[in-house]
């Protein structure tokens, strides 16, 4: 059972290493296991643009097509680059194979609630930890990404054992806004980008960098411009403090994430 693909700017390592998910895993050079939400799949690279994925044709044109924005050609976004800007035509060169993944809201919220002031193997870790707490398994030491009531249900003791720390509060607490119908993280989809910022920035923990990752990762605002510690050093080095969103209006999230490869790789 698999699904042979062709297509351009896309890349697994790229994406694996690119910050915006942490359940995908490079295995190999050229495999990727990659689990969202209660799937899994293995995708692999066999060279000159053709891929090889371990899923019928059903599901990948039902999910993981669209998980993937398989549909969207990036060479535009790397084409509308300023041709002086020479950093980001570098940085866009070394990450031109990374696609931002159409996540799930609530798997994406918690993972970013969690990853503040954490690298990306403790978030990783954290991220699994949860996962074999409380979600549902679905092969061999594979378990989905906890719902939101069987994660609002674990015991503080419980979320500390996952290496959460501070933001145990958090998560718990987003967990059980979200099972108990107080927020709707679909229904969300239908908001205007200015009234999601508001409404994520209204979970506990989550702040401007955090309400913009899930933006972009789960929403695909890809307009949205998340500023960690990595975008400000580049735009202290290369853009006299401020990157120029308003050059690369509704698609500036495309090019962070071309930043933050490169300034990390």
């Amino acid at each position: 059972m698999a699904v042979d693909i062709r297509t351009q700017n896309f890349d697994l390592k790229q994406i694996a290493e690119s910050g915006q998910c942490f359940r995908m895993k490079m295995e190999g050079d050229s495999l990727a296991r990659v689990i969202a939400g209660d799937r899994l799949l293995s995708i692999s690279d066999k060279g000159d643009g053709r891929f090889e994925l371990s899923c019928t044709e059903e599901e990948y044109h039902n999910f993981w097509y669209e998980y993937f924005d398989l549909g969207c050609d990036y060479g535009d976004f790397i084409d509308a680059i300023d041709p002086v800007d020479s950093f980001l035509n570098r940085a866009a060169a070394s990450g031109s194979g990374i696609r931002i993944l159409r996540q799930e809201p609530f798997e994406t919220l918690i993972s970013f609630i969690i990853s503040q002031r954490k690298s990306i193997p403790a978030i990783r870790t954290s991220v699994e930890k949860l996962c074999i707490s409380c979600g549902r398994k679905i092969a061999d030491d594979t378990f989905a990404f906890p719902e939101p009531a069987d994660l609002a249900g674990l015991s503080e003791d419980e979320l500390k054992e996952c290496a959460l720390g501070y933001r145990v509060p958090y998560v718990r607490e987003a967990a059980r806004r979200i099972a108990c119908g107080e927020k709707d993280l679909e229904a969300m989809r239908e908001l205007t980008d200015d009234a999601l910022y508001e409404e994520l920035v209204s979970f506990k923990g989550v702040g401007r960098k955090v309400a913009n990752c899930v933006m972009l990762f789960a929403y695909h605002r890809i307009g949205a411009f998340p500023e960690d510690v990595w975008i400000k050093r580049i735009e202290d080095d290369h853009y006299g403090g401020r990157f120029p969103v308003e050059r690369y209006e509704g698609f500036a999230g495309v090019l962070q994430q071309y930043m933050f490869f490169s300034a990390r790789n």
